[in-house]
């Protein structure tokens, strides 16, 4: 008897083990035109990534384009993409969640906005950053695993702001500085551990973040994320660390056919380790992407990485 209840003493004042969650961030993910034909011909855009997206606790990307077979081409804007909904079974299993806050997910009207909605929940794929009325997109992506809770709030500040969601229409949630604010402070105080934006910002082809990118990620670290991730601009745009928390300004593009130029096919898929206290470490591991549109792992390429209480992030080659 003395001896169990020493045991059961020893084991109660031993140190739990840490809880932690790795997420994995893919930049933009069109899925028509080269791409659309590819999956169409039985071939998987995703493939070479598979086993690092696997090797993740929960993966999120960048939808860059309507999923759906409804709704007409919206007028004056130069590309406008839509997908077939053949292209879920490439998503399903390899990312959990999806942003829809971007300035292609309105290029077949609202019609086509709501189908994929609805197919990626037929296909137990969460989507964030836009829903049926205003109050749904901007509700956050909940995580709930290994005894944290995420939320992951997604926004859109690249035009058409005509895709924003209105009261009693759907549509994107669109980037007003007041509203993101309040949406991290309420995310918070609905039991976030952890906040995170996934923003849809920045000049295209910019390989520097705006100082409007640097003015708005601080803003919004102030007001309790954890971190910053972006896209948009198709490259990538560096990252920083600021009060501790990391800034990734742009993933660039993920899978994506149609680019000649270099930076238009090097994209950075991002893995963040939290834990209670935010981005415990992070890293970030290159992608070339082929002429189809498909991206390949380059892990000996060096980039950004960073622990916490780092003041600056490194140049890391991935394990």
């Amino acid at each position: 008897m003395k001896f169990a209840l020493l045991l059961i003493a020893a084991t109660c004042c031993m140190p739990l083990r840490a809880q932690t969650l790795t997420l994995a961030f893919a930049g933009d993910i069109m899925l028509d035109e080269g791409v659309g034909q590819l999956i169409a011909a039985g071939g998987d855009p995703l493939a070479h990534f598979a086993a690092v997206l696997q090797g993740a606790d929960y993966r999120i990307g960048n939808l860059e384009c309507p999923i759906a077979r409804s709704g007409t081409a919206i007028e004056n804007k130069i590309y406008t993409f839509r997908a077939d909904p053949r292209v879920l079974e490439t998503l399903r299993g390899r990312f959990d969640a999806l942003a829809v806050a971007n300035n292609h997910s309105g290029d077949y009207g609202k019609d086509a906005f709501v189908e994929t909605l609805q197919h990626l929940n037929a296909a137990g794929i969460a989507s964030f950053g836009g829903g049926a009325d205003l109050r749904a997109a901007h509700a956050p992506l909940w995580i709930a695993r290994n005894g944290l809770r995420v939320a992951v709030l997604g926004y859109d500040e690249y035009k058409p702001r005509s895709f924003e969601a209105g009261a009693r229409h759907p549509g994107v949630a669109w980037s007003e500085d007041s509203q993101v604010v309040q949406d991290i402070r309420d995310a918070r105080r609905a039991g976030a551990d952890v906040v995170i934006t996934f923003m849809h910002w920045g000049w295209e082809r910019e390989p520097e973040p705006s100082a409007r990118q640097r003015e708005l990620a601080r803003r919004m670290i102030d007001a309790g994320a954890a971190a910053v991730v972006g896209g948009h601009p198709h490259v990538t745009q560096g990252a920083e660390h600021y009060r501790g928390r990391p800034i990734i300004y742009s993933l660039g593009n993920f899978v994506f056919d149609g680019f000649r130029d270099a930076p238009g096919r090097r994209g950075w898929l991002l893995r963040l380790t939290l834990n209670r206290r935010g981005v415990a470490h992070w890293d970030t591991l290159a992608a070339q992407i082929d002429e189809q549109g498909s991206p390949h792992p380059l892990p000996a390429e060096p980039t950004p990485c960073g622990r916490a209480g780092e003041p600056a992030p490194r140049l890391c080659s991935a394990p």
